[in-house]
């Protein structure tokens, strides 16, 4: 499917790229390809394929969360680059 250098440019609008016309054009061909390969995947007979979200079984990767003993104060801070009165010390984000 071609698309016209219209076409792109509406793309790249809507997406607030500024292509100049080398860009404009070599994006034009890329885009053309997707949509091109894209067809040809519409055209897989997939009727005997169930609907499904997830191809591969999913497996958590976090370790159960487990109560501990708390963290000091001191230990928070240790690695600290920067504190004061047992706090973090930050630049100010707002000026005044």
């Amino acid at each position: 499917m071609a698309l016209s250098q219209q076409e792109v440019l509406h793309v790249a609008r809507l997406a607030r790229l500024r292509l100049d016309p080398e860009e404009l054009e070599r994006m034009r061909s890329q885009l053309s390809a997707i949509l091109d390969h894209i067809a040809m995947l519409q055209e897989v007979d997939v009727s005997g394929v169930p609907p499904t979200a997830q191809v591969t079984d999913l497996v958590t990767v976090l370790r159960p969360d487990e109560v501990t003993e708390e963290l000091t104060r001191e230990a928070a801070l240790a690695n600290a680059p920067d504190q004061r009165d047992g706090m973090f010390r930050v630049r100010a984000v707002f000026d005044e």
